[in-house]
């Protein structure tokens, strides 16, 4: 089976290397082109072309795949070697430009979509980050045969994973990479043999995850502790949850919530490694913080260089 390839960061380059462990054939990959990155801001490659480059599998970057758009020769050449590649379906894994018809109805068994989700709940662009933040017991991936609508396409393959308590997007990210990958190995393997079917999605239970902003990364210490945590967790690595101390922000990675009570903000203990903020509800104790061109610092080390915190107000 000849298997084309779109996507962009690490999450995609998991299943392109799986799908290239297997023995599939991939003769085209597509991905976004170079971006400025780093403190020199030089273009640099996705993990995707990176992996595509390194084992010499051809790549097209096209800046969109729209006939119509702003960039009609990207999207003419692009379906010209997606023609040329003759693959038999293009499989897409948070790939981040939009799929026009002509791409979908192209390959002979269409278009399928690794989801980082269990559809139809967390539909859309950050399904992980939002399934943390909702307080989900469980999540998972998706292999989905895509249409022209936003992952409402019939569903092929599933398999759910537990959200830990301790799971960051970082951490859950890595999680439903691998079993991305595996899946869409799986799911292909079945579409060889004539055993993959498919499943409308169900009506009832759509949600949709927006993408995050760096304007939610705020905490509104009114908030309840638990809502907190979880948000805290779900901004990580990005944005990362962000409060301020004399107007200066301070990024918090990792909290647990304590039970205590006060004015929502206010520092209520600050020595040795415990430094606890109380919430609209109950107090976050916070074990991991970092200032303005730092590391991240355990509690005890922050408190070093902040002496004098209890009874001060965050956020503020």
């Amino acid at each position: 089976m000849r298997v084309a390839f779109a996507g962009t960061p690490e999450f995609a380059e998991t299943a392109l290397a799986r799908l290239h462990a297997a023995g599939f054939t991939i003769p085209l990959v597509l991905t976004q082109p170079d971006r400025p990155a780093g403190r020199g801001m030089k273009l640099q490659a996705s993990p995707v072309k990176a992996f595509a480059v390194g084992h010499a599998i051809p790549v097209a970057q096209p800046r969109s795949l729209r006939l119509d758009g702003k960039h009609p020769l990207d999207a003419q050449a692009s379906q010209l070697a997606l023609s040329q590649a003759r693959a038999d379906v293009l499989v897409v894994a948070a790939y981040g430009l939009l799929l026009p018809t002509w791409v979908l109805e192209l390959p002979r068994h269409g278009c399928i979509n690794i989801h980082a989700s269990l559809l139809p709940r967390w539909r859309g662009a950050a399904p992980i980050h939002r399934a943390i933040e909702a307080g989900d017991a469980r999540t998972g991936i998706t292999i989905m045969q895509m249409d022209a609508g936003l992952d409402t396409g019939d569903m092929l393959l599933a398999e759910a994973i537990d959200i830990r308590p301790e799971d960051t997007t970082a951490t859950l990210h890595d999680r439903l990479a691998a079993l991305g990958g595996k899946l869409v190995v799986e799911a292909l393997e079945m579409l060889g043999r004539g055993a993959l079917r498919r499943t409308p999605q169900p009506q009832a239970g759509v949600t949709y995850a927006h993408k995050v902003d760096k304007a939610e990364a705020a905490i509104d210490w009114r908030q309840p502790a638990e809502a907190i945590e979880r948000r805290i967790r779900a901004f990580d690595p990005f944005p990362g949850a962000t409060t301020t101390l004399d107007g200066e922000p301070i990024k918090v990675w990792r909290a647990e919530s304590a039970a205590q009570a006060g004015e929502p903000g206010t520092v209520l203990e600050a020595q040795d490694d415990r430094l606890t903020v109380a919430c609209g509800s109950a107090a976050l104790r916070l074990l991991e913080l970092q200032r303005p061109g730092g590391k991240r610092l355990p509690a005890r080390q922050f408190l070093q260089g902040k002496p004098g915190l209890a009874g001060r107000r965050l956020g503020v």
